[in-house]
């Protein structure tokens, strides 16, 4: 086959094309000059005729015609492709925009800073510590003996690292920063911590707490009376009344739990408090002298008291919330009350 063979059979292919009107004419006239025994197969089986020095030219001579045809054939293929509909995409400035939720601060700590506000003002500095402690912070610098139950491993999350732990109370904070600092000092310490007990509507094993304790010459316990009414009132309301009701804490002496009169019945009896109406609000005591010899203050010329307090509990009786898993539970029909 010639050049103009070539030429011609092109304008032949070219020529039919233009007449096929349907998918199934143009499978059959692709079969009839690409299929195995087409015009193509034909010509291709022909070059073993030729002369060896012939073959090369003419064999690529037939693939060139070869893609030709099989371009023809692509390009009529997509004629009978239905032609996409363009799409026109724009912004109707005309719809009202879409509603962006503004985040809020979680109840527990809008309360967690309005207490620290509390204390700031009657001259306490915040203060924090780290939520992994030592054994010696956390309970020996605190007059806890080994024999304790609190440092049994069923009270405390123990780590792997030997004498960490994960915190059991705010209060080893206060032996770091008395370690550090020297009097007068008057801090506030908000933070988490963490027990291993149960869940239920009031237990966590995790939970806040804020510790506070003040060290200076000549503080009584008259002081820690007179602090604690000013936040009790603050939070509470300016009509509740407070007693103190003796207690025992390793690290105070004497030591006492502070309660408030029930702000659901006003001290009448309810079942919020029991049939008693008071309500127990957190911990106290005067600083114990062994706690002042651990971090090297002299017991005989400085005076201390502390304070410590669950977080949730203050919110639960402020907020008249029953149920202490509400405040982890991320739902946000609870959440968006505060």
């Amino acid at each position: 086959m010639s050049d103009l063979d070539i030429t011609n059979l092109k304008e032949e292919i070219a020529k039919s094309l233009a007449e096929v009107r349907t998918k199934e004419e143009l499978e059959a006239l692709q079969i009839k000059y690409l299929g195995r025994k087409g015009v193509l197969a034909t010509l291709t089986q022909g070059l073993s005729t030729l002369p060896v020095e012939e073959r090369p030219s003419r064999g690529r001579q037939i693939n060139a015609l070869k893609q030709s045809i099989i371009n023809l054939f692509n390009e009529k293929l997509q004629s009978f492709k239905p032609q996409e509909k363009k799409v026109i995409s724009f912004v109707d400035i005309g719809l009202p925009a879409t509603k962006q939720e503004l985040g809020r601060l979680h109840p527990l700590t809008q309360l967690i800073r309005e207490i620290c506000i509390i204390f700031s003002r009657l001259g306490f500095v915040v203060v924090e510590g780290p939520e992994i402690e030592t054994e010696e912070n956390n309970f020996t610098g605190l007059n806890i003996p080994l024999e304790h139950p609190s440092r049994d491993a069923f009270d405390t999350f123990y780590l792997k690292e030997q004498k960490l732990l994960l915190r059991s109370h705010t209060s080893p904070v206060q032996i770091r920063v008395m370690k550090a600092r020297r009097p007068p000092l008057a801090v506030v310490v908000p933070g988490r911590v963490y027990r291993p007990d149960a869940l239920d509507a009031a237990h966590s094993f995790m939970f806040h707490q804020i510790e506070g304790f003040m060290v200076d010459k000549n503080i009584k316990f008259s002081d820690l009376k007179g602090v604690l009414e000013v936040f009790a009132r603050a939070v509470f309301g300016k009509d509740i009344k407070m007693r103190f009701r003796p207690h025992y804490f390793p690290f105070t002496e004497p030591s006492a739990e502070v309660d408030i009169s029930c702000i659901i019945c006003k001290g009448k009896g309810c079942s919020v408090c029991g049939r008693k109406g008071w309500l127990e609000i957190l911990g106290s005591g005067m600083i114990h002298p062994h706690v002042f010899k651990y971090v090297g203050i002299d017991a005989e010329k400085y005076m201390g008291f502390a304070f410590g307090m669950g977080v949730e509990r203050i919110a639960m009786l402020k907020y008249g919330i029953d149920d202490i898993r509400l405040f982890f539970e991320n739902d946000l029909r609870f959440l968006r009350q505060f």
